[in-house]
Parts: C-alpha cells; sequence; structure tokens
C-alpha cells in the first residue's frame, strides 16, 4: 500500500522564484533566505519520494473570480508553469500522476468532501516556488522535477475560504486515501502559502515574527488545537495573506500520529525575515 512519509512546509513567495530565474540568489539579502533550504535540498535528495501531493492556491491564474473551488485536485498526465503577467517561469514542466489523483479524488469524495477535478491547469508560483526551493534550481529544457506531483489547489483568496478545522479533517481524508493505493508508493505531502504577510491596505507589510513562530509550535505539538483558531485569528495577527496557512493544516491533518500513531520527527525548521514583504516559513516533519 501507499503511505505518507513526511509532510513538508514553506512560503511561496513569487520575489523568491524571481530572484532564482534572475540569478540573484547568492546576493546577500537572498542568501539568507536560500541557505534555509540547504539542509531541505540535501535532504529531499536522500529521502526522494515517489509522488508529491502539493497543496497550494492558485493567484488568479487557473482560476479566476468567475470561478473559485474551494478544493481542486489536478488529476492531469501534465501542468505547465504559468504566465503570471510576466512570462512563464523558466522552470521543467509538472509531471503528474493520473491514477494516483484519481484515487484520491474517488476516496476523499466519498469520505463527503468535495472537491473539483481539473485536468487541465497552469501552475503559477505557488506551487513552482516551492519546487524550486526543495529541489533547487532545474533546466526547463534538460531538467526534471525528481518526481510527479499532484497539484491541490485551496481557494484562500476570495472569502469564504475554508476554515482550518476543515482542513485539517480533508488531510485525514488525504492519508486515509493515499493508505488504500494499492501501490507501494512512498508519498510526501506539502503545505505551502504563508507565513504572515499582508499586501494592501493600512497594514500592508505586516509580518508578526512572534504568532509566526507560535503558529509553527503548534503546528508540531498541538495541530488539533490550532485546527480550531478562527479566521479572525489569522487575519487580525497574520494579516490579510496571512490565512494562507490554513493549507498547512492539510499537510498536518495526514500525518499518522493525527490517527494515533507516533508523533513526527522535525527534521528541519527555519524562519527568516524579510523575503520581499513577507515572513519566510519552512518545517518538515517525518512519519
Amino acid at each position: 500500500m501507499a503511505r505518507i512519509t513526511a509532510s513538508v512546509y514553506t512560503s511561496h513567495v513569487p520575489a523568491i522564484g524571481a530572484a532564482l530565474d534572475l540569478g540573484k540568489s547568492h546576493e546577500p539579502y537572498w542568501q539568507k533566505v536560500f541557505s534555509g533550504y540547504e539542509f531541505s535540498q540535501q535532504w529531499l535528495r536522500e529521502h526522494r519520494p515517489d509522488v508529491i501531493f502539493l497543496v497550494f492556491n492558485d493567484h488568479a491564474t487557473a482560476f479566476s473570480l468567475e470561478m473559485i473551488p474551494t478544493f481542486a485536485i489536478g488529476t492531469a498526465a501534465q501542468y505547465q508553469p504559468a504566465d503570471e503577467g510576466w512570462g512563464p517561469r523558466p522552470v521543467p514542466v509538472v509531471q503528474g500522476h493520473p491514477e494516483l489523483a484519481a484515487h484520491i479524488a474517488q476516496s476523499v469524495i466519498q469520505d463527503d468532501f468535495d472537491l473539483t477535478l481539473v485536468n487541465r491547469m497552469d501552475v503559477d508560483h505557488g506551487l513552482t516556488v516551492p519546487l524550486s526551493l526543495m529541489c533547487g534550481a532545474q533546466d526547463p529544457k534538460t531538467g526534471a522535477w525528481p518526481c510527479p506531483v499532484i497539484p491541490f489547489a485551496v481557494n484562500v483568496v476570495q472569502y469564504p475560504v475554508p476554515s482550518g478545522r476543515r482542513c485539517f479533517a480533508l488531510g485525514q481524508a488525504i492519508r486515509r486515501a493515499v493508505e488504500s493505493f494499492d501501490e507501494p508508493l512512498n508519498v510526501q505531502i506539502w503545505g505551502t502559502g504563508g507565513m504572515s504577510h499582508q499586501l494592501q491596505g493600512p497594514r500592508a507589510g505586516l509580518i508578526n515574527r512572534e504568532w509566526d513562530n507560535r503558529f509553527l509550535d503548534r503546528l508540531v505539538e498541538d495541530p488539533a488545537g490550532l485546527a480550531q483558531m478562527p479566521h479572525i485569528d489569522y487575519v487580525r495577527e497574520a494579516g490579510s495573506e496571512g490565512i494562507e496557512l490554513v493549507m498547512w493544516l492539510i499537510a498536518r491533518g495526514a500525518m499518522a500520529d493525527v490517527a494515533g500513531g507516533p508523533k513526527p520527527r522535525v527534521a528541519h525548521r527555519f524562519y527568516h525575515v524579510p523575503a520581499s514583504n513577507t515572513a519566510v516559513g519552512h518545517l518538515i516533519l517525518e512519519n
């Protein structure tokens, strides 16, 4: 049977992708950010999964304000990097895993979660920046990401957005789905977005170091309690875009300890301010 062996959590700041693509990763400002992922890239080489289930949010690229699914699973064989207004990122095409994606969709929908099935989708920085951070730079013509990826898009852009409680329970359903897949696949689940940041209004530029680190503490030690946090707390303490952190609860809900297994091992933790106008958080948990 397939199993989830680890969960990875990381911010997906678009400026990080630009820094990589423009060869600025060794500049003093950006080197501090990328140094936090040096361990992670080596870790991924040593713990290469067969499939990555990557939870992210689309930034009005695949979905416009005319149609916004709350949860959407990519079931295609591949996904092109999206043009977000300045051309697609020079990264490889993302290869999917249609068989596992279809199985997860079937299982999760039968588990009473409504998913939108997406058979064609371009993927933006919300998905490609985490891949670049964890895998390192890849030549778009000759390189390839280390394994297939199942994109899982969550609406955290247009209210109403799903609750942390709902996301945490969805992660549990995804774990059950993966474990019922009849192939011995090593699967990792990644939660992306956040941490504290606000892009507009009087509080634009807000970063809350103390709250961010408390969130990381609770994500490890008290995920069920953290899942009860209401939306207003995210917005008040972490800014309007801090609500992206509910996506981390999907990945955390898929870990074994939530279903009565042993507590996960913290393989790596990193936090840095700033990267562009946001805080960067990163965590690796092993089952």
